[in-house]
């Protein structure tokens, strides 16, 4: 098959989307940069970026304020009881399908992926309530959005006269980056109510997309939501299973790209912070904490958001005053919990290695991480026990851990009644409030990739990006343009990204789903 044919998953609408042209030196394109980019930030949206510009020879420095890789998705070793190491992450992240860029990053140190393994199922369960899986739907829309009504049991026929039909079918009329914007204003929350969906869908089914943001589906912005929607069910066709490493992140990913960063040239530097920028006639300055200099050409600031904030503060000669104030303005998502607990009793048979719950009070979702990685399952089958990862998500400011662990291990063992008075052999516990929020403050007003000196780019999960990608891939992706924007600045060709269709399935879809859902 010609590369013409060639699509990065199995939707045959995926979208290839062109790199610039780059500049030339008739058009503006510079010359003499030969100290290279330093980026600022070691997650994937850090690591994308280099692997993008040193992919072009351009040299390239990563620094991380931590000692292991990957950001957000990073993981680092724990001593368990015995001396035998074991594992903890900032919680389990589900590999979809559809994250196109995120898997040509991976697949620079693993080109098959065979470190990636699909998790079969994707149940979603409401308290007192329905579970809804996924496993059986097709992947293909409109036949997927009504094989969903049809099988789940969240659509009642008494519940599913109220939906307002159609607003739902409207999911299927999108079109980005314009969606976005069209829903300036407009809470997660406010497009459920205008779908009027039955309230166990409403919690279970979608609900959970917000939440998967660490955020209050109140104060979560309506077009991420609506993006989603169209990104994981109605616009895609890759279905919405996933996968996961079959190790520990820092061990199954970024150890092998860094050794793939580091054969290209790249020099990575961890365990080191970032303090300021300062501005150079011919480039930048990156001042880091222990008193090192950095001189670039160009920054990458692909930074979680409160450092981003705090070196744009810095550097008064970086942008205009109203770009200056969006960046401050940002606001972070609430603190989210996470706890492993390495238990001496195995869960009962048929247990799902990814539970999402809702309802359950605080637990959002349930991992038995021996299902999923190779040393926990070792660990596993020695104790005959399990390794189980519970989560909270948008948890209060100031949380009484106390409170909330005790919470958490009552809706465990609702939920696992098996487990209850199993021995905790080891536990590992951590609360985080850095991940940004998709707030529903204006779109166009959230700062890009570029900025107003074309010397400093931004990547990162909370970057605006017109593409419909979200969380790691737009990580990912906004890493690939962060790259691209430097490289057509000195005459070199960027790197093409792929997503999802643009664009809906459109009005005749949704005459077509429209009539399937009415014969029911």
């Amino acid at each position: 098959m010609g590369t013409s044919h060639w699509r990065p998953g199995l939707d045959p609408r995926a979208e290839r989307h062109t790199a610039e042209a780059p500049l030339t030196p008739a058009t503006g394109a510079r010359t003499g940069t030969t100290r290279g980019v330093v980026v600022v930030g070691g997650g994937i949206a850090g690591l994308t970026a280099a692997t993008g510009l040193a992919e072009r020879g351009v040299p390239v420095t990563v620094v991380e304020r931590e000692d292991t890789l990957g950001g957000r998705v990073r993981s680092w070793d724990v001593e368990l009881p015995g001396g035998r190491a074991g594992s903890m992450s900032r919680g389990f992240h589900a590999f979809f399908r559809q994250y196109y860029n995120l898997r040509s990053l991976l697949r620079r140190a693993d080109p098959a992926l065979e470190r990636l393994r699909p998790v079969d199922d994707y149940p979603l369960r409401l308290a007192d309530g329905p579970t809804d899986s996924f496993a059986r739907i097709p992947r293909t829309p409109p036949l997927s959005i009504a094989a969903f009504v049809v099988q789940s049991p969240s659509f009642p026929m008494s519940a599913l006269r109220r939906v307002d039909v159609g607003a739902a079918l409207g999911l299927l009329d999108v079109r980005f980056p314009e969606t976005y914007s069209e829903y300036d204003g407009v809470s997660a929350a406010d497009v459920l109510d205008r779908l009027r969906f039955p309230e166990q869908a409403r919690h279970l089914a979608l609900e959970v997309f917000a939440r998967s943001f660490f955020a209050d589906p109140r104060e979560f912005s309506g077009g991420e939501l609506v993006a989603m929607f169209h990104t994981y069910f109605t616009g895609s066709a890759e279905g919405l299973l996933f996968d996961v490493p079959d190790a520990p992140y820092d061990e199954a990913l970024w150890q092998p790209l860094a050794a793939h960063l580091r054969r290209l040239g790249v020099n990575i530097e961890t365990g080191r912070e970032v303090a300021a920028l300062d501005e150079r006639p011919d480039g930048v300055a990156v001042v880091l904490a222990d008193g090192g200099v950095l001189e670039a050409d160009a920054v990458v600031l692909a930074t979680d958001r409160a450092p981003l904030q705090r070196l744009v503060a810095g550097a008064p000669w970086l942008g205009d005053e109203g770009w200056r104030s969006r960046v401050a303005g940002l606001r972070i998502a609430p603190p989210f919990a996470v706890w492993r607990l390495w238990l001496d009793r195995p869960p009962a048979a048929g247990a799902p290695p990814f539970l999402g719950t809702s309802r359950f009070g605080p637990l959002d979702n349930v991992s038995f991480v021996e299902q999923m990685e190779d040393g926990a399952r070792a660990w596993a089958r020695e104790v005959g026990g399990c390794l189980v990862e519970l989560h909270a998500y948008a948890v209060s400011p100031s949380p009484d851990e106390g409170a909330l662990r005790a919470e958490l291990l009552a809706q465990l063992h609702r939920i696992h009644p098996e487990l209850e008075g199993a021995q905790v052999l080891h536990d590992e516990w951590l609360v985080r409030d850095d991940c940004p929020l998709a707030g529903t403050d204006p779109w166009a007003d959230r700062p890009g990739v570029t900025t107003p000196d074309p010397r400093v780019v931004l990547a990162g999960d909370g970057i605006r990006c017109e593409h419909p990608v979200a969380l790691m891939e737009r990580a990912a992706t906004t890493g690939w343009l962060a790259a691209n924007a430097l490289l057509r600045d000195r005459g070199l060709v960027g790197h093409d990204v792929w997503t999802v269709p643009t664009r809906g399935r459109g009005q005749a879809a949704a005459h077509a789903a429209r009539r399937l859902l009415t014969r029911r």
